[in-house]
């Protein structure tokens, strides 16, 4: 057995789960509603205040989904309740970020600023403070989305190995490289 699928989900008080004859999983919790689609195959069951995953047989598919399902569902779960946050950092002279809503302006050294328009599943804030770096903080209850925001985010001035001037996550480190002049 899978030891991430075999392990039960706990439900907090507040979340509800409903499946769908198309086994289509909703989650209702104090945050909000998630959905996701799962394989026809895998088996969602919910005893004593707990989330049960199981599969058919020992099929290679089988096992390969069984694991994944089961922590996308917990996902959800910590989403509705929870939450997810990210943090990003701007290292670098003259990079700024400021946010008007769902807009994003981002000056990472190019000789336009980036506009960038987050989805509306989550919300984004932007802290300038004196002698610290720009951060961009967002948040929301869907993981895979957040994830992703903050990796096209990132994806814009990625950190450079010589300076690790760029767009970082908070709690990334950048390892440096040696410059030409180490060499002599």
């Amino acid at each position: 057995m899978s030891r991430i699928g075999r392990a039960p989900i706990k439900l907090a008080s507040g979340v509800t789960i409903s499946v769908s004859p198309a086994n289509e999983i909703t989650v209702k919790g104090p945050k909000g509603e998630l959905k996701q689609m799962i394989d026809r195959d895998i088996k969602v069951e919910t005893k004593d205040g707990e989330l049960i995953v199981s599969r058919p047989t020992d099929q290679i598919r089988h096992r390969a989904m069984h694991g994944l399902y089961r922590a996308l569902i917990a996902n959800m779960v910590t989403g509705v309740t929870e939450g997810f946050k990210k943090q990003l950092e701007l290292v670098g002279v003259g990079y700024k970020a400021a946010n008007q809503g769902q807009l994003l302006d981002l000056s990472l050294g190019y000789s336009h600023n980036i506009i960038f328009e987050v989805p509306k599943e989550l919300k984004v804030a932007t802290v300038t403070e004196k002698g610290q770096n720009p951060k961009i903080m967002l948040e929301g209850i869907d993981n895979q989305l957040l994830g992703q925001v903050a990796a096209k985010i990132r994806s814009l001035r990625k950190p450079e190995p010589y300076k690790g001037k760029g767009v970082r996550y908070s709690d990334e480190v950048v390892r440096k490289k040696a410059g030409k002049s180490a060499g002599k």
